[in-house]
C-alpha cells in the first residue's frame, strides 16, 4: 500500500508543479490527471481489500479454503453460531450446494486462552473440545443449508497450528477461526 501512496503523491505533486510552471500542453496534462485517477482507484481498492481481513480465500493444491474468524461466527466462549455467523455461512452454502462435487472439511482453531468455569460446567473441557463443538456447528449448518451431509466433514483442532502470535489480542483473534476447505479428494 505504500507504493501505491508514494505514486499517487509523486504524481499528484508532479501534475501541480507541472500545471503551476505552466509548461506542458493539455494533451500532457489531461494524461498526468488521468494516471492520477487510476493510482488513486487502486489505492482505493487495496484499502477496500485490507478492510477484508476477517475473511480469506487461498487455494491450495487444488483446494480452496475459506477462512472465517470465529469472533464473526461465534458469541466469545461459545460454538452455537450467531445470527450473523449463520448468514456468512449460508452465503457461501446458496454457493457450494447446488453444484457440489468436492467434499468440504470443516476445522475449527482455537486461541490458547483456558477454558473457563463456565464453559467448563457446560462439558468443554478443552479448547480442542470447544473447537469440535464449532466445527460440528458449522457443519451442521451447512447441512440444514442444502450441503450434502456425505460430503462434508468437521474437525476440532483447538490451539494447534497457529497463524499468528497468542502474546497479543489481536493474534489471539486471528488463531480463533474456523476454515472450510473445498478438496477434489
Amino acid at each position: 500500500m505504500n507504493v501505491l501512496v508514494s505514486r499517487a503523491l509523486a504524481a499528484g505533486s508532479l501534475v501541480s508543479a507541472i500545471v503551476l510552471g505552466g509548461c506542458v500542453t493539455e494533451s500532457r496534462y489531461d494524461e498526468l490527471a488521468r494516471k492520477n485517477q487510476e493510482l488513486q482507484q487502486q489505492l482505493t481498492t487495496q484499502q477496500a481489500e485490507m478492510a477484508k481481513k476477517d475473511q480469506q480465500i487461498s487455494r491450495l493444491q487444488g483446494a480452496i479454503k475459506y477462512t472465517v474468524n470465529s469472533d464473526l461466527l461465534f458469541p466469545p466462549g461459545g460454538w452455537e453460531i450467531s445470527e450473523s455467523g449463520k448468514q456468512i455461512i449460508a452465503r457461501l452454502a446458496q454457493k457450494l450446494a447446488p453444484t457440489q462435487e468436492n467434499k468440504i472439511y470443516v476445522n475449527g482453531y482455537t486461541d490458547n486462552a483456558p477454558i473457563g468455569p463456565k464453559l467448563m460446567k457446560q462439558g468443554i473441557t478443552s479448547n480442542e473440545v470447544l473447537s469440535q463443538k464449532r466445527a460440528d456447528s458449522v457443519m451442521q449448518f451447512l447441512i440444514s443449508q442444502g450441503v450434502k451431509p456425505d460430503m462434508v466433514a468437521a474437525k476440532g483442532f483447538g490451539e494447534a497450528d497457529p497463524i499468528a502470535s497468542n502474546d497479543t489480542p489481536a493474534g489471539r483473534a486471528q488463531n480463533r477461526r474456523v476454515e472450510l476447505t473445498l478438496s477434489p479428494h
